[in-house]
């Protein structure tokens, strides 16, 4: 499927890995080829989305930009995005293939045509790592003083908790993108992962989390909060490390934060009352680290548009912090890059009107016109955070991706 896919300038892969995390209901699915877009980068972009969507029948497939919180909150961002995808993009695709355990089904003119051509496509053997040079926004010393001067604006009551991230990036980055999936997918199977691409623009995504869902009245958002490492050949560090991950003050209290953030913007599109944590503190395992995950839910108001959903819940609280408008704006002055679609959202709307988006983080981003390929990872900063951990914490998130680059 993937290599049947590289023939199409625009296309979205998801893929669940078989992780199941509930609510669940299809392994993966690819778009593939484009009838009809929508693309937005200015102040009225949410508007018009939701005049395309409206004038639209069947499956739609596309991407927010963080930087979409400029239009939903008044806010700027003054770095340039190297990579270039646009803030929103969405496309309704010629093919769409779902697959399960069991059953593929094609939607396209000719399915028999399309199946035909996938089974007899060439398998492109899968290149071999290039040696990249890559360099970091900011050094360890500069992080190290950026952190200290995050804690010092959350002593001053100005935040509670905020999330930082680097960026790490090569400029002269000749990939294979299908390839750099394939490789990133057999390291680090995530329950989220994609493979985008809009013409020379790809995302290469192994995200653990889930943005929001909907499932008729039923909304729900799943933040990551608290992580630690994995060692799946050694069973007692490997348990120790989940344990201690489970007991912590420090992830227990991150995690609360955004729960409550996320119940807040819930709040703001749901019945009264609806709104509740319906699993707090979960934790669950993946390749390389162990992850803190809650489930947040409610019944959504009558009439709620996908829009009106949009701009009461992006950018997802656990790539922001609280309370959100200001932490944004702290974000924007303490980082050295401009965030583009790393911890945005990618995802699909169904016929029916509902619909499922992932946080794009663990993602390699590349455009291949300008050879610059990137990866940001991040950690969430309170008033207990240690420097020196949280730089830890953010070599960890970075491990698979590093082992596919490096």
């Amino acid at each position: 499927m993937l290599n049947w896919a590289n023939r199409f300038g625009i296309f979205c892969f998801l893929d669940n890995h078989q992780y199941e995390i509930q609510p669940h209901d299809t392994e993966c699915m690819l778009a593939a080829g484009c009838q009809q877009l929508f693309m937005g980068d200015d102040n009225n972009g949410l508007k018009e989305l939701q005049h395309f969507i409206n004038g639209q029948k069947g499956w739609l497939f596309g991407h927010f930009n963080y930087d979409l919180k400029n239009e939903i909150e008044n806010l700027s961002s003054n770095y340039p995005d190297h990579v270039a995808f646009p803030d929103i993009f969405f496309f309704k695709p010629e093919i769409l293939l779902r697959l399960n355990d069991t059953v593929l089904e094609i939607e396209a003119e000719e399915p028999a045509k399309v199946y035909n051509e996938i089974l007899n496509v060439p398998v492109k053997e899968i290149s071999q790592k290039n040696i990249l040079l890559f360099q970091s926004r900011l050094t360890k010393q500069e992080y190290l003083q950026i952190i200290n001067q995050l804690k010092a604006h959350i002593l001053r009551g100005d935040c509670y908790e905020i999330n930082y991230c680097i960026e790490f990036f090569s400029e002269h980055a000749v990939t294979d993108p299908a390839g750099l999936y394939q490789i990133l997918s057999a390291l680090s199977p995530n329950p989220f992962s994609a493979y985008y691409r809009i013409h020379d623009k790809y995302l290469i995504c192994a995200s653990p989390e889930r943005f929001i869902k909907k499932m008729g009245d039923r909304i729900l958002s799943q933040p990551i909060k608290g992580t630690s490492a994995r060692m799946p050949g050694n069973k007692e560090f490997d348990d120790a490390s989940r344990q201690k991950l489970k007991r912590s003050e420090k992830d227990r209290s991150e995690n609360v934060m955004v729960v409550d953030l996320v119940r807040n913007d819930l709040s703001k599109i749901c019945i009264e009352g609806s709104v509740s944590a319906t699993e707090l503190f979960g934790v669950y395992s993946f390749p390389q680290v162990h992850q803190m995950i809650s489930t947040v839910e409610g019944k959504l108001k009558p009439d709620q548009l996908f829009t009106d959903i949009i701009r009461a819940t992006f950018p997802m609280g656990s790539m922001t912090g609280a309370p959100k408008k200001r932490v944004m704006e702290l974000i924007e002055k303490y980082e050295k890059s401009r965030r583009g679609i790393f911890s945005g959202a990618i995802g699909y709307l169904s016929p029916a009107g509902d619909f499922d988006f992932n946080v794009v983080i663990r993602s390699i981003m590349i455009n291949t016109s300008k050879k610059y390929l990137s990866y940001q990872v991040g950690s969430a900063i309170t008033y207990l955070s240690d420097p020196e951990e949280e730089w830890e914490e953010c070599l960890l998130k970075a491990e698979a991706i590093k082992k596919v680059l490096y």
